[in-house]
């Protein structure tokens, strides 16, 4: 079943139990999609679960930032409300990797590149950003890929 499908699914689902907070986050989610969606026809483009996770991995990037900015300014009832909304959205994506999981990708693709130094990051972190999307945290990625290269030195 596709995830847009599941997305809509679980909505009338959440609907039907009167489950306020996950009727708001999958509203605001399929917002998300539809928008996506509007302008992938623009660019005469199909909708498929890659996109729909791009735009689920933002809505909880989105979700993070606010959790530690409540965090910060000791507002435990708004960061609460979003750690709720941020389960509910971790549940569409799939399983994230460890960080050993990560290493040994970024080990792999290093010596499959060829990277000899930390100026090399670049070279690196495209193909194994490319491999473990949806899987792995940017920021995450990227600070294992640093920590690898400067082993290399």
């Amino acid at each position: 079943m596709p995830l847009v499908d599941k997305i809509k699914e679980e909505f009338q689902k959440a609907m039907a139990a009167k489950d306020d907070l996950k009727v708001s986050t999958l509203r605001m989610l399929r917002a998300g999609v539809q928008n996506l969606e509007i302008e992938l026809r623009v660019k005469k483009k199909e909708l498929n679960d890659e996109a729909v996770l791009e735009v689920v991995s933002r809505e909880v990037k989105r979700r993070e930032e606010s959790i530690e900015a409540f965090v910060k300014g000791l507002r435990q009832d708004l960061a609460d409300k979003e750690i709720k909304e941020l389960e509910i959205l971790l549940s569409y994506l799939p399983a994230q990797l460890s960080d050993d999981q990560l290493r040994e990708i970024v080990q792999k693709k290093t010596k499959e590149i060829g990277a000899t130094s930390p100026s090399d990051f670049g070279k690196v972190m495209g193909p194994v950003a490319k491999e473990t999307k949806g899987k792995a945290d940017g920021n995450r990625l990227s600070q294992i890929v640093k920590e690898e290269l400067a082993k290399i030195k």
